[in-house]
């Protein structure tokens, strides 16, 4: 069993990678190039939209699993990327205004939620369950799915970094999936996983391309909709502990946009405006290199990606905690670094 799924992980990322030159030498015949400006963290044009070929890769094998009878999360899941990957797509080649952007991920969150249902009660570890009701639940969704949507967006700034977040969640929701006894949560954590490992083939730093918004922002949305099909599809306490698990697996990366707007926010800045000041970003402009940061980050999801991952199959309330905490204290070591070697907002 192990090694089919190895065989089936190396498979899907041989394809993706291949896929992903396909989809870079179309965007250099079309010139839809990442052109560097004054905020980038790169300097020379490069194609972006490789992230479509996670999208195509991971949508076929869903399609291959609900063809073999596995249905569960999977047309809930369908359906909502589809909405989001579709306008990122366009966003790309064209961009569009922010209203429009989030018009679509909001009806991406109301697919989502019309198929898994809010959530109504959520499992703190040492506090026990705070009820939560049908119209808490359903904002909480809304905010969870539209938010970590454009939270994994605005984190794809650097060579690899949202890459190896995807690697590291999807793995993450691929042993929850198995071990929880969802089948239909492990096969999109797996095909994700190895899709974003056979992506960063090209976007590991050098990157050859960038992911761009249609795999970002549908990576971010996938994420987001598994906590609702999770805490839908377990049994018992298992499906109130999901929430916070499925937080934990992209806490990083939740950290750090969340901060990060607080920030902005307080300083009366424009938050849709364009900017280099989230924790990596200040990293990078204190001299690290993008394969430090996205390495850095990495381990960060690892850590708390395996708190989240034994808090909803066993309820250990420690690995939780240890989980929310460990990436938080590394960032806030590794920003007060940066600020110490000259890094700046």
């Amino acid at each position: 069993m192990i090694g089919l799924g190895l065989l089936f992980a190396v498979g899907v990322a041989a394809v993706t990678a291949g896929a992903v030159e396909v989809v870079r030498r179309w965007a250099f015949r079309q010139s839809v190039l990442d052109v560097p400006n004054s905020r980038s963290s790169h300097t020379v044009p490069t194609p972006r939209g490789g992230g479509l070929a996670i999208v195509v890769v991971t949508a076929a094998g869903a399609a291959a699993a609900l063809a073999l009878g596995v249905r569960g999360a999977l047309p809930g899941l369908v359906a909502g990327a589809a909405v989001v990957a579709a306008v990122s797509a366009v966003d790309d080649v064209q961009p569009l205004r922010p209203r429009t952007r989030f018009a679509a991920h909001g009806l991406a969150a109301g697919l989502a939620l019309a198929v898994f249902g809010p959530w109504t009660a959520l499992a703190v570890p040492f506090l026990g369950t705070v009820p939560l009701g049908t119209a808490l639940g359903t904002a909480l969704g809304l905010v969870w799915v539209v938010g970590l949507t454009n939270a994994y967006n605005f984190m794809d700034g650097i060579d690899g970094i949202a890459g190896a977040q995807a690697v590291v969640a999807g793995g993450a929701w691929t042993g929850v999936g198995l071990v929880a006894g969802l089948p239909s949560v492990a096969v999109v954590g797996a095909l994700v996983a190895a899709s974003a490992a056979g992506f960063l083939c090209h976007n590991w730093s050098p990157a050859r391309i960038f992911m761009g918004d249609v795999g970002s922002a549908t990576l971010g949305f996938v994420f987001a909709a598994l906590g609702l099909a999770a805490s839908d599809l377990a049994d018992g306490v298992a499906s109130q502990r999901a929430p916070l698990g499925a937080l934990l697996l992209v806490w990083p990366f939740v950290f750090d946009a969340a901060l990060t707007f607080g920030r902005r926010l307080r300083a009366g800045e424009d938050v849709f405006a364009a900017h280099r000041s989230h924790l990596y970003q200040r990293m990078v402009i204190a001299g690290w290199s993008h394969r430090r940061v996205a390495a850095l980050y990495a381990a960060f999801a690892a850590s708390s990606a395996a708190g989240g991952g034994v808090w909803v199959v066993s309820g250990n309330g420690w690995a939780a905690t240890v989980g929310l905490a460990f990436p938080v204290v590394g960032a806030l070591w590794a920003t007060v670094t940066a600020e110490a070697s000259g890094g700046s907002t």
